[in-house]
């Protein structure tokens, strides 16, 4: 079974920037990505990358973070920038036993415990 386990989630001001990890007990051949859940909301995808890099982003986070993938170490990262208030929440990283991937939260099997992400205005 295929373990996550995330870091680096903080307070930080709005305009600021923040870097999540993820450390996967392996991550090859997997589709992997970042979740949000704000309180009192529906866990929503943030990101999510191929294997072969290929990746793809909700339209509210496109251009402001990146997400990444080192195969060598099994790690994941969401470099986020430009932080707003409204991407406050707790963040989760996600896997998928397939190489293809999508944004939809039930195509995933495979979470972490979350990382919580506090952004103040």
């Amino acid at each position: 079974q295929v373990q996550l386990v995330e870091s680096g989630g903080d307070s930080v001001q709005a305009g600021g920037s923040l870097q999540l990890s993820c450390a996967a007990s392996r991550t090859s051949n997997l589709c992997m990505g970042w979740f949000r859940q704000a309180p009192g909301k529906e866990r929503e995808g943030v990101a999510t990358i191929r294997s072969d890099g290929t990746s793809m982003y909700a339209a509210s986070v496109k251009g402001r973070f990146a997400i990444s993938r080192d195969s060598a170490k099994d790690t994941l990262n969401l470099q986020m920038n430009s932080l707003r208030p409204e991407d406050s929440g707790m963040y989760y990283c996600a896997a998928r036993r397939y190489i293809l991937c999508t944004l939809s939260q039930t195509d995933f099997a495979i979470w972490g415990q979350g990382t919580q992400v506090t952004v103040s205005s």
